[in-house]
């Protein structure tokens, strides 16, 4: 399966829109994506995955990955538009515990 990233770049956050399965397939573009978003000090990163419908353990990783760049830049990762189905894969790895979730999307400011 395919994934399609769409970023988009603002004052105070940047926000990737992601499409399609994160994967062993896709995790290498979703990295190079990612990393130097959650590396930029001063702005913030939201990952929309209202239009992702599976995540596996490499994905997963990827996203924890995204997280500690984020930190060491002193800036915050967000993911917002899960599906019930992602959500609960976030919660049963406890990644839901120290990756910062959004219930409802919400627009790039």
């Amino acid at each position: 399966m395919n994934l399609e990233i769409n970023i988009t770049e603002g004052d105070i956050v940047n926000t990737a829109h992601l499409s399609g399965e994160v994967d062993v397939y896709t995790a290498t573009k979703l990295k190079e994506a990612l990393t130097p978003l959650a590396e930029q000090a001063d702005k913030d990163l939201i990952v929309d995955l209202s239009e992702v419908n599976y995540i596996d353990s490499t994905g997963l990783g990827i996203f924890i990955g995204t997280l500690k760049a984020a930190e060491k830049s002193d800036t915050s990762l967000r993911l917002t538009g899960l599906n019930d189905r992602v959500k609960r894969l976030f919660e049963i790895t406890g990644l839901n515990d120290v990756i910062d979730i959004e219930v409802e999307r919400r627009e790039e400011a």
